[in-house]
């Protein structure tokens, strides 16, 4: 596993948007392991996420595209952080944009914010984790509304290697659905390859209880 990766989950792991206990996901399942990026809460934080995003983005998809789009709310830090870091590290300025929970009709008026999109455009669409591809359904007819524009690809934090709404990962179905490319910084393979049975920072955060539940996890909810 390259180094990057190994320093990412450790990252998140440090921030506490990876846990491990007994969650609800959005799509209804319950599950021992749940990232949340809402904890990114600092400057610091924000721009070494950015920089993690704008890598996976650069080996998955290359730098020829025009917009990343990060879906409301969570989406919103994400797309300015990568962004600006793609334009540090990598000297391409994209712009960014994400959509607004109600339109707006007022000032700026319209269901965006940042960038406008239009005929011509590539996109890819950045989030946070996708677990059943229910999200992608309320975004990709946001975006197809702002008119003609090529929507490129989705990267997320972490695949989280479970069904979607049939028997294949859910990255994979919205691949095969909407004639999209997917990556993500980090499978929860990885990261359990990772912590299992190493002790990070004083404790073993992936022990032989905890493999077991996500072991069990998988077998109800793994794709195949």
């Amino acid at each position: 596993m390259e180094a990057y990766k190994q320093e990412f989950i450790e990252f998140m792991v440090d921030c506490e948007v990876l846990k491990f206990g007994s969650f609800v996901t959005k799509s209804g399942r319950n599950t021992p392991f749940f990232v949340n990026t809402g904890f990114y809460r600092t400057g610091a934080q924000l721009r070494r996420l950015g920089g993690y995003y704008a890598r996976a983005i650069k080996e998955k998809f290359g730098l020829d595209f025009d917009v990343l789009f990060g879906p409301a709310y969570k989406g919103i830090p994400l797309t300015v952080a990568a962004t600006s870091a793609i334009s540090e590290l990598y000297d391409v300025d994209i712009r960014y944009c994400s959509n607004r929970k109600e339109v707006k009709d007022h000032g700026d008026k319209g269901i965006l914010l940042g960038s406008p999109i239009g005929d011509g455009d590539k996109v890819i669409i950045i989030e946070d984790v996708t677990t059943a591809g229910t999200s992608i359904q309320e975004t990709l007819p946001i975006i197809k509304a702002q008119g003609n524009v090529d929507v490129q690809g989705l990267v997320v934090s972490v695949d989280r290697m479970e069904r979607g709404q049939g028997e294949k990962s859910a990255l994979a179905e919205i691949e095969e659905k909407y004639g999209l490319k997917t990556t993500a910084i980090v499978t929860m393979a990885e990261v359990v390859e990772h912590l299992y049975g190493k002790e990070y920072k004083g404790r073993v955060i992936i022990d032989d209880e905890m493999k077991a539940a996500i072991d069990a996890y998988y077998v109800q909810y793994g794709a195949k």
